[in-house]
Formats: C-alpha cells, sequence, structure tokens
C-alpha cells in the first residue's frame, strides 16, 4: 500500500466526531468493520490500548498485515463476522461498526460489488457462499422483487425483477456491467445529480448475498454482550434502513418503561441497557463533505453501556425488512 502507520487508503467517515463523542478513548475496543483499518489506526492513536480489528472478508486481513505491525501487540485481527465479536474479547470498553461497504471492495473490479466496474457478480463479502449471480438467475421472480423493494427501497422492484428474469432466459447474469444494462433500461435516465439506475437494486443484492440486516442485528447484541459497564458503542450507517434499525435497537435498549397515560397503561419500570447521550443521530460537517462526498448520507449514533442483564431483541420492534420468500 505505501502508507505510513497514520495514514490510511481511505478517509474513515465521521471519525473526527465520533472521536469527540466517546472521547477519552482507552483501554480495549473491538472494530467490528476491520476494513482497511482506517477507523482502528485513528482509535489507537486517539489512545486505545488495543484494538481488535474483525472482518469476514480475507482481503481485509490481508491488507491489514501490512500496516498492522507498526502497532506491534495493540493489534489483534481476527476473522469473523462482528455478530460473533464476543467471541474474541469480553468486558471491552468500545465498540465501533461502520456499516458502509469498504472502499477496497469497490474499487476491486473482481470483488463485483459496483456497476462502476465491469467485474463478475459476486459481491460477497467472506469470499463463500451463493453469490449475487447465483440470486439473480436462480431466485423466482416475486423473490427477487421483494429483495429490490424491502432491501434497496427500489420503487421500481417488479419492473426490474421482470426484466432480469427475461435477461436470464436468454443468457445467465454473470457481470455487474449486464446487471447494470438491465437496471439502466427498466428505469427512466436519470436527471442531474440523480443516482444511477443500478444504485438501489446492487445495494439490494449485496445485502441479500451477506445477509446483513440479520448480521447488523445480531452485531448490536453481540456488542450489548461484549461492553463492559460504561463501555462505548459507535455505530456509522449510510441507509435509513441501517439507521432505523440502530435508532430503534438503541431506543429500546435505553427505554426504562414507565409512564403510561389513560389511553394507556403502565409498563413495568426495567433497567435499560444503554444510555443515549446524543439523542439525535451525527451527521458530517461541510469541510467534511467537502473533503469526502462519501460521507453525505453517514449518520453516527453513540450510547454507553450500562450494567444491566442483555436480552435478545425484538426483530419486529426494530422495522427490520422481512421477507416473505426465501431465495
Amino acid at each position: 500500500m505505501g502508507q505510513a502507520a497514520t495514514e490510511g487508503p481511505h478517509v474513515p467517515v465521521l471519525i473526527e466526531p465520533l472521536l469527540r463523542a466517546v472521547a477519552p478513548v482507552e483501554g480495549v475496543w473491538i472494530d467490528g468493520t476491520l476494513g482497511a483499518g482506517g477507523y482502528t489506526r485513528r482509535l489507537l492513536e486517539a489512545g486505545a490500548e488495543t484494538v481488535i480489528g474483525i472482518d469476514r472478508d480475507p482481503l481485509a486481513l490481508e491488507i491489514a498485515q501490512e500496516w498492522a505491525g507498526a502497532y506491534g501487540e495493540r493489534v489483534k485481527l481476527v476473522q469473523s463476522t462482528f455478530s460473533h465479536m464476543d467471541e474474541a474479547a469480553e468486558a471491552v470498553d468500545g465498540v465501533v461498526l461502520d456499516l458502509g461497504v469498504s472502499s477496497m471492495q469497490l474499487d476491486r473490479a473482481e470483488r463485483g460489488f459496483s456497476f462502476m466496474k465491469d467485474g463478475p457478480l459476486d459481491m460477497r463479502m467472506s469470499q463463500e457462499g451463493p453469490s449475487a449471480a447465483d440470486l439473480v438467475n436462480n431466485s423466482e421472480e416475486a423473490a427477487l422483487a421483494d429483495i429490490l423493494f424491502l432491501y434497496g427501497e427500489e420503487r421500481a422492484s417488479r419492473r426490474i425483477a421482470r426484466a432480469i428474469v427475461k435477461a436470464r432466459e436468454v443468457e445467465p447474469i454473470t457481470t455487474t456491467a449486464a446487471l447494470a444494462e438491465i437496471c439502466e433500461r427498466s428505469l427512466p435516465r436519470p436527471k442531474p445529480g440523480q443516482a444511477h439506475p443500478a444504485t438501489r437494486s446492487f445495494q439490494a443484492l449485496r445485502i441479500a448475498v451477506n445477509d446483513e440486516y440479520a448480521e447488523l442485528v445480531e452485531g448490536l447484541e453481540a456488542a450489548e454482550r461484549v461492553l463492559r459497564p460504561g463501555g462505548q458503542l459507535a455505530v456509522v450507517s449510510f441507509h435509513s434502513i441501517e439507521d432505523r434499525i440502530v435508532k430503534r435497537f438503541l431506543q429500546i435498549k435505553s427505554d426504562t418503561g414507565g409512564g403510561g397515560s389513560r389511553h394507556a397503561p403502565a409498563e413495568a419500570e426495567r433497567e435499560p441497557q444503554f444510555t443515549i447521550g446524543h439523542r439525535k443521530a451525527i451527521g458530517p460537517d461541510k469541510d467534511e463533505l467537502a473533503r469526502n462526498p462519501r460521507a453525505r448520507s453517514a449518520k453516527l449514533r453513540v450510547a454507553v453501556r450500562t450494567g444491566a442483564r442483555p436480552v435478545p431483541a425484538d426483530r419486529a420492534a426494530l422495522g427490520m425488512p422481512q421477507l416473505k420468500r426465501g431465495f
């Protein structure tokens, strides 16, 4: 890579407001989405004693070998999903999750994440299991439409799913360019400033291939289990469904019950698992947007763990999209 230990191949989104929100940074932290290592390095520079970097992508761990040595025993690398972070440590002081797709995944055509680069239609973060091509070529039309609508909020989901099925009857859809062309043909030409017609469909398929929403909920629960009392959870999300899940999770986990009115009975008071210092999500300022347009849709939420016993989250209450059909 050629970067010094203090430099990263990409700009960590919302890193400055994150470090301010969790200050002072000390003790043991988990970076549950290691990626190119931007958050891990900044946490170490801010005062973390040790950072455990977790990523399901073997490429992330391979690249980390190029810079992690400069930090010696202060960096520990684990290939896993962040939903299993409590198997890598216990009673940590902080957890950071950056839910965006890593730049190293988007920038490598052979990974098949981006419609901007032609490559095999893959999208697997772990590089194992069924690929996006498998999903696109083998799923029923109704199931495809559900995925595009529920995971990508694509209003033209049925039209695109129908076009996909029609195209694959001629030949299998195996490249990102082929799928992007189908999406382009299915939607009106975008106006200046609008997103590419394939944006929502690619997002939806990536989320489905990697089971990202279930992984997010299980990851938040794992963070609840692994954080010590007073430990901090910081989550950066990039689209509305992810942010909704994180927001509702923290709202439910910080609720003490009680209340009630003449319209609704009072709930039994309970000890919350988290407290929330910043009720509103933290977004990028003008300077960050000028330096890093990728931060445009980013939202940061921070909460502090209490000493209450961890309990599983109610999936339905989190607003997590639920597919009616398998794929």
